[in-house]
């Protein structure tokens, strides 16, 4: 029941979000998750939670909220926590996730005027 309630919470957070393969004004799933090095994954149905993440940090990043050291870091290190979906494994991902969710979200409102209600 936790995984599930998760699962929609994380669901609702990729609202306005762009597609995974990218448009004219943001890079697509693949260009975030290999800007730093790293290779792209199959993320399954994390797929579009862990693009919304991204893109945040991105726009983070790109308006120089976020240095592009700690971006590569937040970016690496999220694809090394990531665990396949069995549920001794699953519970810990969302738990972390939830947190790498809350704290991209809070870069990109300290630079994206339109997170912070104005």
């Amino acid at each position: 029941m936790w995984a599930g309630a998760c699962a929609v919470l994380l669901a609702g957070c990729s609202a306005g979000t762009p597609p995974l393969a990218g448009n004219w004004r943001a890079p697509s799933f693949v260009d975030l998750q290999t800007s730093c090095g790293g290779t792209a994954r199959d993320w399954g149905a994390d797929a579009q939670p862990v693009y919304s993440t991204l893109y945040d940090a991105y726009v983070a990043k790109r308006y120089r909220g976020l240095t592009e050291a700690n971006y590569c870091a937040f970016v690496n290190e999220l694809s090394t926590h990531y665990a396949a979906p069995d549920a001794a494994t699953r519970a810990g991902w969302i738990a972390y996730f939830n947190g790498a969710r809350a704290q991209a979200i809070s870069w990109r409102a300290a630079v994206d005027p339109t997170l912070r209600g104005g």
